[in-house]
């Protein structure tokens, strides 16, 4: 049997990283890709092939797809958009240039990605593409704005895109974490340092007392956490199974979520999410 490739982005830690281990004992050939280069040379030394993907960078997409293409011989049976950051903050104190980046590296690099891999797929006559979505794809939290609202848009333009490749060989899937140990907190400082004037905000005891604490304090693990190979045994069943789900949902916390959506009102949502 021949042994199928998959291109995993994001994989310098937590989902990404956890996926390529685990899809890799599977049996996939395993492209482990990164943003940084120190990255790529540490997942090579593990033995992985680690082309180097910054989603906020087009040269290196084009690059990383060319780089793939030509190991495997011009074919790709999956790809799987995982890699993102978060900036936190209030929406009133976020400058809309943090919206762009934001966009840039979590929403329009993957749409990107994807559209580079869709002509290979529709060429071999088979492919699956899987999303890593988020809970907060379809419940907000506050002071995850610029978050949520990236992934909101990848449910919105995965849906449709799904739809349309009902007519193609082509499965698009999403996955839905709730908590998942990985590094996205503490990568997320660095940007709420550039983009946030926390001191100049009329919320500036809110970030004192609740936002600083959560992210410079480790308070050990969120309510409902599981570990990123939670995710890798959706990932799998999306791969593997002849007909996989449109959307799986991983930990409690996300199936409580979807659950409040479908029977609250807006209203009874809001007053929920506000005290999480």
């Amino acid at each position: 049997m021949t042994q199928k490739s998959i291109l995993i982005t994001g994989c310098s830690s937590g989902i990404g990283y956890a996926a390529a281990v685990g899809l890799r004992d599977a049996g996939w050939r395993v492209f482990a890709s990164c943003r940084m280069a120190e990255d790529c040379v540490r997942l090579k030394a593990e033995g992985f092939d680690s082309p180097l993907i910054d989603y906020a960078d087009t040269a290196t997409i084009a690059a990383g797809v060319a780089e793939v293409l030509e190991q495997t011989g011009g074919t790709l049976d999956a790809l799987f958009n995982n890699g993102a950051f978060g900036t936190p903050g209030a929406v009133e104190d976020l400058p809309t240039d943090a919206l762009r980046a934001i966009f840039e590296a979590n929403f329009f690099g993957w749409h990107e990605l994807t559209r580079a891999i869709i002509p290979v797929m529709r060429a071999q006559g088979h492919g699956r593409i899987v999303q890593c979505s988020s809970v907060l794809g379809f419940v907000t939290l506050p002071w995850r704005g610029a978050y949520n609202s990236t992934k909101f848009a990848l449910e919105g333009l995965t849906d449709t895109l799904r739809v349309e490749m009902r007519d193609t060989p082509i499965h698009v899937i999403l996955i839905e974490p709730g908590p998942v140990t990985s590094k996205i907190r503490a990568n997320s400082i660095p940007h709420f340092e550039h983009w946030i004037d926390w001191e100049g905000s009329v919320r500036t005891k809110q970030y004192r007392d609740d936002l600083r604490k959560r992210l410079y304090e480790d308070t050990g693990p969120d309510t409902f956490e599981l570990p990123p190979e939670a995710v890798v045994k959706k990932l799998r069943h999306a791969l593997e199974s002849p007909r996989p789900r449109a959307r799986y949902f991983v930990t409690t916390a996300t199936y409580i979520m979807a659950t409040l959506r479908r029977i609250l009102p807006t209203r009874g949502l809001d007053w929920v999410l506000s005290r999480i």
